[in-house]
């Protein structure tokens, strides 16, 4: 039998009504999966209690992470969250939602995880068993992906790319040419656990004692690196290029005309659009041009 899908959002309280807006897009269009999770901070639990129901949860980043990882309001940047830890830099929201999700990724009882950020709307009917290929589950990687970056970014993708190499016990050079980053993606539940243990084995700390270590921290190409490079097992992944989420990355505010451009120029595969908080765009304003109603 198939394993069964879980979709996972991690969310924080300023991205409440992005994250409503996602919750509506997936009991519209989305089909295939168990059960949505919303992680959260503890703080922001009570906010977000109002979206569980049948097949949604909201668990707390406390159930999840090590007790030593605690938040606190920054004290320069006001009404943002630091977390503080013995072990490495202040990390950002941004850095612990990555963690939550590799922590919901290994405890969870789903044997897929789907990972959505809040910033997420459907917009097309979708099931996630798409991600599912025979035995195997699709993986992002697009190869020669790395030559693609903006000049100006890649210095970042490469940090993240070395640091993911250090964490898994690999050699930092050469970087490799693929990439393993965007929105819509999915894991296998017995790869983050296999992952988690390789970084144990690899730098002798806890597996989230090592992740907390520094802020050069990505995810999807930790897992991409360790699926390809580690696992490297056709039978478990199947790579895939294929972006079935849009992205509006940065730029001005999206009114209701530009976002029916967008929608307009979506690729045939492309179910759901990722239109990035800090842009601005207006979700009453999403939530009316894709049908999703007041």
């Amino acid at each position: 039998m198939p394993p069964s899908i879980a979709l996972v959002t991690s969310s924080y309280k300023g991205d409440w009504e992005r994250c409503r807006l996602l919750c509506d897009s997936v009991d519209r269009f989305v089909t295939g999966h168990a059960v949505h999770y919303l992680l959260v901070e503890a703080a922001d639990l009570p906010l977000f209690k109002s979206f569980e129901g049948p097949r949604r949860r909201v668990v707390s980043e406390r159930d999840l992470l090590p007790f030593w990882l605690r938040p606190i309001n920054d004290p320069i940047a006001a009404g943002r969250r630091l977390w503080l830890s013995p072990f490495g830099p202040p990390l950002r929201g941004w850095h612990v939602q990555q963690l939550r999700r590799i922590a919901m990724g290994a405890a969870m009882d789903e044997g897929v995880l789907v990972s959505l950020d809040s910033d997420v709307v459907f917009v097309k009917p979708f099931d996630v068993s798409h991600f599912r290929a025979g035995e195997a589950v699709r993986f992002y990687r697009r190869a020669g992906g790395m030559a693609e970056v903006e000049p100006e970014r890649r210095p970042e993708h490469e940090r993240w790319s070395r640091r993911a190499a250090a964490l898994l016990g690999l050699p930092p050079e050469p970087i490799p040419a693929p990439t393993y980053i965007t929105t819509l993606i999915a894991w296998r539940r017995d790869t983050v656990r296999a992952l988690l243990e390789r970084i144990g084995a690899s730098t002798h700390r806890p597996p989230m004692m090592a992740l907390a270590g520094s802020r050069a921290l990505s995810e999807c190409t930790i897992y991409g690196r360790f699926a390809d490079e580690v696992e490297g097992r056709p039978e478990r992944h199947l790579p895939t290029d294929e972006r079935l989420c849009a992205v509006y990355w940065d730029g001005p505010p999206l009114d209701a005309a530009g976002l029916r451009g967008f929608l307009e120029e979506l690729a045939p595969e492309q179910v759901a659009l990722g239109l990035q908080s800090f842009t601005g765009t207006d979700p009453a304003t999403i939530r009316r041009v894709v049908g999703l109603g007041d």
